[in-house]
């Protein structure tokens, strides 16, 4: 694709998600188009299909944001392909979600704003993103998922738990990737979540997730789970890693429970003998945010090369937690008070380090945007896009 068609595509890509009925009046289109050729694989998703709509529109986005680094594009969206087969949809099914792309493109325009331009733009796109989920999906025969059991579950915040849980098998992720996962009080309803510590031999796995006041699933996960359900766990994705033969140092930043891939990074670094030096800044509103931040401070004492760096949005906690903040334990860096991202950029560029941002999406645009005015080179930066 040239430069003119892909920055055509781009401004009305934008332009769409950018209207206030602009993303639901596409991925409307997108799902009647999907649905109507090929009837069947309605049954294969959930009944409530807000998440799913949010993650087309979002594997667009990272296909327009990566169209002049195509290999980065087609392995993200050959991983795709392969979470896919957990809903037991087929390489062949790819074909039809391309045509019904660009149908839905058409039926969103009118007939006067569809140009040839548009149309020849969209379906070289189209393309690309169809047969590279159908190469992904037949490029993997491992299983679409595993089974692991509910053997710990501890609130540490009313909103906040933490469930451990153990499969038969270990679950080949690498430290830093996400997991699809789906819960039996929500059949079929997969939600991605980081591993907070790496795998091990015992198939344990260990999971920071927060209750999403709207959400469906994450509430369940904080006050319905159980010791004795059984989760279903399927391929990991992303690929937040650190570069062990790149002479740069890191500098990770998280906030919530985001802090899980960074977390399950350091842990693994941390039986190693010799590591790049890492400064990781833990973010939160409030210091009862900061809930693992004891146990990142516990790691870095055995480790030299960790410095763990507490951010805080208010210097107290919310009328409603029931304890004022702890003093960190003595020779922990002081609790820094201010946006994260501010905070971080406050020192410096970074420019000589491996950057990893994990949070919320809004967390990590605001902080990309703190470190690339204080000019962070904008490719040392990693985040995974779902």
């Amino acid at each position: 694709m040239d430069a003119r068609s892909a920055a055509l595509v781009r401004a009305d890509f934008r332009s769409i998600i950018e209207s206030p009925t602009g993303p639901e009046r596409l991925i409307g289109a997108f799902y009647g188009h999907m649905f109507a050729e090929e009837p069947g694989l309605r049954e294969l998703f959930p009944p409530a299909m807000e998440m799913q709509a949010k993650r087309v529109l979002t594997a667009v986005q990272y296909v327009l944001d990566h169209l002049e680094d195509w290999d980065r594009a087609q392995h993200f969206l050959e991983q795709l392909a392969r979470d896919h087969r957990k809903y037991g949809v087929e390489a062949a099914h790819y074909d039809v979600a391309g045509r019904a792309l660009l149908a839905a493109l058409r039926t969103y325009h009118h007939a006067g704003d569809w140009s040839r331009g548009l149309e020849e733009g969209w379906r070289d796109i189209s393309i690309l993103i169809s047969a590279s989920m159908a190469i992904g999906a037949n490029s993997d025969t491992s299983r679409p998922y595993w089974e692991a059991t509910v053997v710990g579950h501890r609130r540490v915040l009313d909103d906040l738990a933490i469930v451990r849980l153990q499969s038969d098998t270990p679950i080949p992720y690498q430290a830093g990737q996400y997991v699809p996962v789906s819960i039996p009080q929500r059949p079929r309803m997969w939600r991605y979540l980081s591993p907070s510590i790496p795998t091990n031999p015992y198939g344990e796995i260990e999971f920071h997730v927060r209750k999403v006041r709207t959400g469906w699933v994450s509430p369940a996960i904080v006050t319905e789970t159980e010791v004795g359900d059984v989760w279903q766990i399927a391929g990991p994705l992303g690929a937040l890693h650190v570069d062990r033969d790149s002479d740069s140092d890191v500098l990770m930043i998280g906030s919530g429970t985001g802090i899980a891939p960074l977390r399950a990074q350091l842990i693994e670094m941390g039986r190693r003998g010799e590591n790049p030096r890492v400064h990781f800044f833990i973010g939160g509103r409030y210091p009862c945010d900061l809930y693992d931040v004891d146990n990142m401070w516990q790691l870095s004492l055995s480790n030299p090369w960790l410095t763990v760096v507490p951010v805080c949005e208010n210097a107290s906690n919310p009328w409603w937690h029931p304890h004022p903040p702890a003093d960190p334990p003595f020779g922990m860096h002081r609790r820094l008070i201010g946006n994260l991202g501010a905070v971080v950029a406050s020192f410096g560029s970074w420019a000589d380090r491996q950057i990893q941002i994990a949070g919320s999406s809004r967390m990590i645009a605001d902080t990309t945007r703190a470190l690339l005015a204080v000019g962070t080179p904008e490719w040392a930066i990693s985040t995974d896009p779902v």
